[in-house]
């Protein structure tokens, strides 16, 4: 199996980066926020971290391509970069804490692109989340300072505490009833959203979560970290891995009822 440290450090400084620039402007007084074209927000953080993200990987890493939710995609080759500088934008420009930025390095093989490198870097919260192909999942302040985590063991949905993002999407993809179902059936319930519903599913303190739409760059990142944590990270239907979509996430017992529940 391919060595992926070099890459992991990279994506490690590369957060470093983004959380200098994120944390400068958070709860910033004048900070800028406009709406995009599909009615989300963006924020100045938004793109200085993109861009800084963009300039240490095109002096490090100048072959690779890169795509961002930002600035979308530049260059070719088998190796990609897929970033979303603050993933929970909402949550940073109403000063809430639970926003991250997300890193993951892709890499074409014979089943097609597959994460292989994974950092979440939650500043505000003061962690972060890592992992690399074959090489387990982490949580901590630096390659240094860190602990491995994994999945619950969980086995019955009835034991379970789920996580989702909010009730409009399910709503508008006729898939409430199901939501709902689940949330009636299962122990506990909680509106985590983002970033932060699968990584805690990795550390073993949720069991399953779901969101109903999503892009690559939300989930190329912890997709990697919950498989390498244990657990599975598909789309609605079942297929592994981050390119359905949408995402269901759990501790691998409980899947395939999360997908009776929530799939297509």
């Amino acid at each position: 199996m391919p060595d992926y440290h070099d890459d992991l450090r990279l994506a490690h400084v590369l957060a470093d980066s983004a959380d200098a620039a994120t944390m400068d402007r958070f709860r910033a007084l004048d900070l800028k926020v406009e709406t995009k074209p599909d009615l989300t927000p963006v924020t100045e953080a938004d793109r200085a971290a993109e861009e800084l993200i963009r300039s240490v990987l095109g002096r490090a890493r100048p072959r690779d391509a890169v795509l961002g939710e930002e600035f979308g995609g530049e260059g070719q080759g088998p190796r990609r970069w897929v970033v979303d500088p603050i993933d929970g934008t909402k949550n940073y420009v109403r000063g809430v804490p639970v926003w991250a930025t997300l890193i993951a390095l892709m890499e074409r093989g014979e089943g097609g692109d597959r994460p292989v490198v994974g950092v979440v870097s939650a500043p505000a919260l003061n962690r972060r989340w890592w992992a690399a192909l074959g090489g387990g999942a982490y949580a901590g302040r630096s390659l240094t300072s860190a602990t491995r985590i994994s999945v619950s063991r969980v086995a019955r949905i009835e034991d379970a505490s789920f996580s989702y993002s909010s009730l409009g999407g399910w709503e508008e993809r006729g898939r409430l009833g199901g939501l709902l179902d689940l949330s009636r059936d299962c122990w506990r319930t909680r509106a985590y959203g983002d970033f932060w519903s699968y990584m805690m599913v990795a550390e073993g303190a949720v069991d399953v979560c779901a969101e109903p739409e999503l892009s690559l760059w939300d989930m190329a990142a912890p997709a990697i970290i919950v498989q390498e944590a244990g657990g599975r990270f598909t789309g609605l239907d079942g297929a592994d891995g981050p390119h359905g979509g949408n995402a269901a996430a759990s501790n691998g017992l409980l899947h395939e009822r999360l997908l009776g529940y929530l799939g297509t």
